[in-house]
C-alpha cells in the first residue's frame, strides 16, 4: 500500500507542470521584421507569460535562423530575403505539445527604399527619453545605403547630432494628451523639464488648450507630416496596477492614447503610426528591489505588461489599412544581458561578489539597442511595401 501510493504521488508530481502549463498565454507576434545585418531573436520569456519560463521546454521550427536555449536567433543574408514561417511550441517531456503559436520572419531586401529621406517622430516616455534608441535608428539608417532618416523632436541630447525626439520620464498618454503648463520647460529640483505636452496649444480666441498636431509640425517640420510615428508608451500608464485594476488602467491609457492617434491622423492622414510593443522588464526580482525596493515585484510588472500588450492587439492589430500598426519590440530584448548590473557583496558578512541586476524596467544600451533595432526593420519593411 505504501508503493502504491508513492507511485500515484509520483505520478501526480510528475504531471503537476504540464497542468500548470496549460493556462499559457504565449505573445507571439504575428510578424517579426529584420534586415539582413541586423540581428534579431524571439527571447521565449518575452513572449510566454510564466513566472520561469527557463522550466519549459520549447521547439523552435523554421527554415532560417537558430534554436538557442532561450531564444530563436537570425542573422539574414541578402541571399535570403523572403518571407518564412515560424513555429513555436511548448512540449512536454514526451514531446506532447502543450501550446503552440506561429508567426512570419520577413527578411527585408536592404536596398528597399533607394534614395529616400525619411522623416520619424518617436513619442514615449524615459525609454524614448534616455536617446539610446533613437541614437541606434540613426546609426542604423547611417549604415544604410539605401534610405536616410532624419528625425525630429523638441526633446534629446543637444548637440549638432541629429538625436530628437519627444521621450519623457515619468510621462503616459495622458500627460501627453491633457497636460498643460505657461511655459514649455522649466527647472524642477535643478533640472530643466518638460511641464507640458508638445501637442498642446491654446487656439486663437480660447481659454483652454487643445491637441494640434499640425501646429507642432509647422515648428518642428516645416509643416510637413513625419513619414513615420512610433508611440512607446504604457510603462506609466499601467505601472501600479494589479489583477484587479489593470484593466481599468488600461481603458485609460487607451482612451488618451486614441486621442493622440486622432490628432495625429488629422494632420497627419497617411502616415503609418507603430504603437510599440510594451518591453519587458529585467529578469531578475533583484532590479526591482534596487529601482522600487518592496513597492513593485517583477512578476506583477510582467503580469501587467504581458496583458497591455494582450489589449493593444486586441484594439490596434488589423488596422493597418487605417495605417495603425501594432509593431513588436518586446519579443527581441534580451532581459538578462539587455538590462544595467552591478556587484555587491552577497551580503553584509559575505566577501564574495555577485551581480545583482540594478534597473527594473530601464534596459542598458544594447537592450535600448536592440528595441531600435525592432524599430528599424519595420520602417524598412514599410519603405519595401511603398
Amino acid at each position: 500500500m505504501i508503493r502504491t501510493g508513492a507511485v500515484i504521488l509520483l505520478a501526480c508530481l510528475t504531471a503537476m507542470p504540464a497542468l500548470a502549463q496549460m493556462g499559457l498565454r504565449m505573445l507571439v507576434p504575428p510578424r517579426i521584421y529584420t534586415v539582413p545585418g541586423v540581428e534579431m531573436s524571439l527571447y521565449f520569456d518575452n513572449v510566454v507569460l510564466h513566472p520561469n519560463a527557463n522550466s519549459l521546454l520549447f521547439d523552435v521550427n523554421c527554415s532560417l535562423g537558430r534554436h538557442q536555449q532561450e531564444r530563436w536567433v537570425g542573422a539574414p543574408t541578402p541571399e535570403q530575403v523572403g518571407e518564412y514561417p515560424l513555429t513555436l511550441r511548448i512540449v512536454s517531456p514526451q514531446m506532447e505539445v502543450i501550446d503552440e503559436a506561429t508567426t512570419t520572419v520577413e527578411v527585408v531586401d536592404p536596398a528597399a527604399g533607394a534614395g529616400r529621406n525619411v522623416s520619424v517622430l518617436c513619442v514615449g516616455d524615459s525609454l524614448t527619453n534616455a536617446s539610446q534608441i533613437t541614437a541606434r535608428l540613426l546609426d542604423l539608417f547611417a549604415a544604410d545605403e539605401a534610405v536616410d532618416v532624419t528625425l525630429i523632436g523638441e526633446s534629446g541630447p543637444g548637440g549638432d547630432t541629429g538625436n530628437r525626439h519627444e521621450g519623457y520620464g515619468g510621462w503616459r498618454c495622458e500627460t501627453f494628451a491633457t497636460t498643460w503648463d505657461t511655459e514649455d520647460w522649466r527647472e524642477v529640483d535643478g533640472r530643466r523639464r518638460r511641464t507640458r505636452s508638445p501637442f498642446l496649444f491654446v487656439p486663437e480666441g480660447a481659454e483652454q488648450p487643445a491637441l494640434d498636431f499640425q501646429r507642432y509640425l509647422d515648428a518642428n517640420n516645416a509643416g510637413q507630416p513625419p513619414d513615420f510615428i512610433t508611440i512607446l508608451l504604457g510603462c506609466n500608464d499601467n505601472f501600479g496596477a494589479d489583477e484587479t485594476s489593470i484593466e481599468a488602467s488600461i481603458d485609460t491609457m487607451f482612451l488618451y492614447l486614441d486621442r493622440m492617434l486622432a490628432a495625429f491622423r488629422a494632420a497627419a492622414p497617411n502616415t503609418p503610426i507603430a504603437i510599440l510593443t510594451l518591453a519587458p522588464p529585467a529578469a531578475s526580482q533583484d532590479a526591482f528591489a534596487a529601482s522600487y525596493g518592496c513597492g513593485q515585484t517583477r512578476w506583477q510588472y510582467r503580469r501587467n505588461q504581458h496583458r497591455v500588450i494582450e489589449r493593444e492587439y486586441a484594439t490596434y492589430g488589423n488596422r493597418e489599412a487605417e495605417g495603425i500598426f501594432v509593431v513588436p519590440v518586446h519579443h527581441n530584448l534580451d532581459t538578462v544581458r539587455g538590462f544595467p548590473s552591478s556587484e555587491a557583496p552577497a551580503n553584509a558578512h559575505a566577501t564574495e561578489m555577485i551581480a545583482r541586476m540594478s534597473n527594473g524596467v530601464h534596459p542598458a544600451t544594447p537592450g535600448y539597442w536592440q528595441i531600435g533595432d525592432s524599430i528599424y526593420c519595420w520602417i524598412k519593411s514599410r519603405v519595401a511595401a511603398n
